[in-house]
């Protein structure tokens, strides 16, 4: 198997980030955005930039037929995961790789309960700056993907066919043997980063520093720890040391997306953060608090949206 054709369902920071570097590095027309005919009516008429270059991209419509996607991206935020599915049928063939970009620890999951396990391979975005406002696109760090099959310690075929399509399409990534775990401290760090800098309105340089910010983000990155223990994926202190690296090596005027739309007045992901978190913690018993407390604040912010 190689991949030619890839389809992107999402062109939020991931889906521009990941796009446009695919689009430098590819035939056009084997590169497909898959859109409704508002959404491309305006990135037509307004373009879609990153960091300061208009993408190159060929917009499709959900209901036009096509050749299969050797490669899928799903780039969409959760809230939008149930549409983008449907959305990404006449995609979908018998060879389709699936990648989610999506935050959280369950989308690969809800993919697979559609089209199948067998075509996910297990993802995880990292180490990526971005922000975005309206149509454009900055960063300073591109991050990478880190992606494997599901059960640890193997390297399938479709993970060498991956990490060889990387290559020539200069993509930063790494193959993990232990995507579960990858997923979970991933999960864990946007618990603490992207809720906290939210609720303290500020951005990454506020949490690479000692301060009540950084304290209630470990705090809350510590009670994902005693969750992952339950849930077999074993998060170590040696893994919470990881992922703030990866933290401190980010741009400290970068943010993450969820404070982005606390600015925008949009509503987020609380509910896949901290409402995972809480609900987790009722079921196998653990004391959740800082999430507890910043699942309120944030959901007490998000309270006044309709009223603006």
């Amino acid at each position: 198997m190689t991949i030619r054709k890839v389809s992107i369902i999402g062109l939020g920071a991931l889906g521009i980030l990941f796009g446009h570097q695919l689009s430098k590095n590819m035939p056009a027309a084997d590169l497909r955005i898959i859109a409704d005919q508002n959404r491309i009516r305006r990135y037509l008429e307004e373009g879609v930039y990153c960091n300061g270059e208009r993408c190159n991209f060929q917009y499709v419509t959900p209901e036009e037929s096509c050749e299969p996607a050797d490669l899928l991206i799903i780039a969409v935020k959760f809230t939008g995961l149930h549409e983008a599915i449907q959305a990404v049928k006449h995609h979908v063939g018998e060879n389709t790789c699936i990648l989610s970009l999506l935050n959280g620890i369950s989308s690969e999951e809800i993919i697979g309960k559609t089209y199948g396990l067998d075509k996910v391979l297990y993802c995880v975005a990292q180490g990526m700056d971005a922000v975005k406002v309206g149509n454009k696109l900055t960063y300073d760090h591109m991050g990478m993907l880190c992606f494997g099959e599901k059960e640890p310690g193997v390297i399938s075929e479709r993970v060498n066919t991956l990490a060889e399509f990387f290559d020539q399409t200069k993509v930063p990534y790494q193959v993990d043997q232990d995507m579960v775990k990858r997923l979970w401290g991933k999960f864990m760090l946007n618990v603490g980063v992207n809720q906290t800098v939210a609720v303290f309105e500020s951005n990454y340089g506020e949490v690479q520093q000692e301060g009540p910010a950084r304290s209630m983000m470990i705090s809350a990155m510590r009670e994902v720890m005693d969750l992952s223990e339950k849930a077999g994926a074993f998060i170590t202190e040696e893994d919470l040391n990881y992922w703030l690296r990866v933290l401190g090596a980010l741009s400290p005027n970068g943010k993450p997306s969820m404070a982005q739309d606390v600015e925008a007045k949009r509503f987020s992901e609380v509910d896949l953060f901290s409402g995972t978190v809480v609900e987790l913690g009722k079921k196998f018993g653990v004391r959740t608090p800082a999430n507890q407390t910043l699942y309120e604040r944030i959901k007490q912010m998000e309270s006044h949206y309709t009223h603006i």
